[in-house]
């Protein structure tokens, strides 16, 4: 056993320090980053901003919404090979979604071959930790060299350089920040997301890859820090919750939303609990929403409203305009219910 006395820090134990600026309107900044990725050599230009592939989130449906706006998603994994047909004018804008079951590669093997358009893997366990986990990125990277590989979650510098290593163009940051995750609350386990992208980004781009701060985020403001902290691209999951682009049955004006690792998406698709283990998830209900792209507008203006006040014309240089300030109370809560 050991104990590490560093202060590590998550959204809520920052703000961010004005700083003078030369920008005179919101107008004036460019979200659009582009990206070559490490192993695949493929180029990518966007707003890096994705849907998390969440029953209720990462749906096609929000995928053209996003792909609208630049964004992305990372699709749900329970999509077929039939249900691509008519996403290939937006390739660039989505990921097919792995687990590391046999069926799971035998399934991905399928879709890459019949549609080989196809750009983005995101190969997605809640403990990229295992040897078994680095070995199947490394075995989707000899199978698909020319594809951009996602994979995680790892909290950790570490293994973020080890997935990377292993194949991963992109390394997923995150553990148990999510509204509705359980991890740490079963497990004792997670890491605050703040000094997790901090960490993990500087890890990744001293090899030449990115990575995605995935968790956390409850607002624009949560998705800037991400970005300011060194994130490459912030994936969202409640805030992108509850609208029509979603799916589900909206009831009395609220709508359900639960973890991919609750008993609810575990009885959904795979029959139930299995015996050797917990529910890491909660199943919540949440207000309806509407179309998402009024979520998205809000979002992304907040974000450039962020660039104005420290003076950072694209989101590119965010992260280098960006002095945190470690606080003990962010906001006046006097009239929050």
């Amino acid at each position: 056993m050991r104990i590490e006395d560093e202060v590590k820090l998550d959204f809520r134990d920052v703000l961010i320090r004005p700083k003078r600026s030369t920008l005179s309107s919101r107008r004036q900044v460019d979200l659009n980053r582009t990206y070559t990725f490490k192993h695949s050599q493929e180029t990518w230009t966007g707003v890096p901003i994705m849907a998390a592939n969440m029953d209720g989130v990462g749906t096609i449906a929000m995928s053209k919404s996003l792909a609208s706006h630049g964004m992305f998603a990372c699709l749900i994994k329970n999509y077929d090979e039939s249900e691509f047909g008519d996403m290939l004018d937006i390739v660039n804008n989505f990921a097919v979604s792995s687990g590391t079951s046999d069926n799971d590669f035998g399934r991905l093997c399928r879709i890459m071959a019949a549609y080989p358009e196809i750009k983005f893997i995101c190969i997605d366990v809640a403990n990229g930790y295992s040897e078994h986990f680095g070995d199947y990125v490394a075995k989707v990277r000899a199978e698909f060299p020319n594809k951009v590989i996602i994979a995680g979650n790892v909290v950790t510098a570490d293994m973020t350089e080890q997935l990377v290593l292993r194949g991963a163009d992109i390394v997923k940051v995150g553990i148990g920040p999510g509204s509705v995750c359980t991890t740490r609350i079963q497990t004792g386990v997670g890491y605050p997301q703040l000094s997790a992208i901090i960490e993990c980004a500087d890890a990744a781009h001293g090899l030449g890859a990115h990575i995605i701060a995935d968790g956390g985020c409850t607002c624009p403001g949560d998705v800037a820090k991400a970005f300011g902290a060194g994130a490459d691209f912030v994936m969202l999951g409640g805030m992108l919750a509850g609208h029509d682009e979603g799916g589900g049955t909206v009831d009395n004006g609220m709508i359900t939303f639960y973890g991919m690792s609750s008993d609810t998406a575990m009885e959904k698709h795979n029959g139930g609990v299995a015996s050797y283990r917990s529910s890491e998830g909660r199943t919540v209900t949440i207000p309806y929403k509407g179309a998402v792209d009024a979520t998205v507008l809000d979002l992304l203006g907040g974000i450039r409203s962020t660039c104005t006040y420290v003076g950072a014309p694209t989101l590119k240089q965010l992260s280098k305009c960006t002095t945190f300030v470690r606080v003990n109370r962010q906001i006046n809560d006097v009239f929050v219910k």
